[in-house]
């Protein structure tokens, strides 16, 4: 069963390391790691401690050094991975259930860090205002036909940094930079809130689309409140034009410390099973990634998509030049 610490309580607790134990730092809540803890320790009979983290992570990891507890970090957005990973604090993972339960595109080539499930980055769409055959592709949300229809939260936060770094992987900097200026250019507001607000500003008359994240829409429909705004949109899928659908990933690494590696390792592998991807996905309504495993029946309700086929590292390179351009064009401004 899942035995929600604080981080000191983990500290004692791995002094010394128990061999039946393995200890995780999230970035997720504990609510959504329960059910994928309890199965592993129904299964293996290793015990796990999770110690949620607002955030401060890779700073902890740093000054614990060598004896932190932490065996596996848990995290969401490509961007949050590498950083992670180009602090020093992780050790590359390799193991023939890894490679056959992810696809190359979801795990680091050097299996610093592996992914979990995947989240698209959509269209939300008014169901009274918007033909879904309207929104075809990202480059066309820049096109003036939606002058003040577009509504957005902040063009820096890791979502939509994550968004215009596959842009600026598809295309040059000059063409990136225009296609930000003109979706500030279609803004029907300044950019605020999280992605559930875009969907009540549409459902409020506010603006007629926005972008925002898949599992969003299975949050609201499970909220007696926000229930009635997921309902007034659409879910729909735009690509890239020489690509797919922008995904973007939960993942797991292993720490450097990891004073529990042999169960570390195999909580991982246990967690890209198609089993435990199924749990994961149903909890989260995400996307699993190990190939047979399939998304909850709410999720496959929106409709599939062709996933960008791209490998999220290469977009986490390209994360500092797409903020840059974001913070030139002043999209929040």
């Amino acid at each position: 069963m899942q035995k929600a610490l604080p981080v000191i309580a983990l500290l004692a607790a791995a002094q010394p390391a128990l061999a039946a134990e393995v200890n995780l730092y999230s970035y997720r809540q504990p609510e959504l790691l329960a059910p994928l803890t309890e199965a592993f320790t129904k299964a293996t009979g290793i015990e796990v401690n999770v110690a949620y983290l607002s955030d401060g992570m890779v700073e902890r990891l740093q000054a614990e050094g060598d004896r932190s507890p932490a065996d596996l970090v848990f995290t969401v957005d490509v961007s949050r991975l590498a950083a992670i990973v180009h602090a020093g604090v992780t050790q590359p993972v390799t193991s023939p259930v890894l490679e056959a339960n992810v696809p190359a595109q979801y795990h680091a080539p050097d299996g610093s860090w592996w992914g979990l499930t995947t989240r698209a980055r959509i269209v939300y769409a008014s169901k009274d205002r918007v033909d879904p055959s309207e929104v075809t592709s990202y480059e066309d949300l820049a096109d003036p036909k939606w002058r003040g229809r577009l509504c957005t939260r902040s063009g820096t936060h890791p979502y939509n940094v994550a968004l215009a770094a596959a842009h600026l992987y598809h295309h040059d900097e000059e063409t990136t930079k225009a296609w930000l200026e003109g979706l500030k250019a279609n803004l029907a507001r300044k950019p605020q809130g999280n992605d559930r607000a875009q969907v009540k500003a549409i459902w409020s008359g506010e603006c007629d689309i926005a972008l925002g994240n898949t599992y969003y829409m299975g949050q609201m429909l499970s909220d007696d409140e926000q229930k009635e705004w997921a309902e007034a949109v659409n879910v729909l899928f735009p690509v890239f034009e020489d690509g797919g659908t922008h995904e973007n990933i939960s993942g797991v690494a292993m720490t450097k410390s990891a004073p529990n590696r042999d169960n570390a390792l195999k909580m991982m592998e246990f967690l890209t099973s198609p089993e435990a991807q199924e749990i994961y996905a149903h909890a989260n309504f995400e996307y699993p990634v190990a190939p047979g495993s399939e998304a909850d029946d709410l999720v496959k309700s929106w409709g599939s998509y062709e996933a960008d086929p791209v490998n999220l590292m290469a977009l986490a390179d390209r994360r500092a030049d797409a903020l840059r351009l974001i913070e030139e064009v002043d999209y929040d401004g």
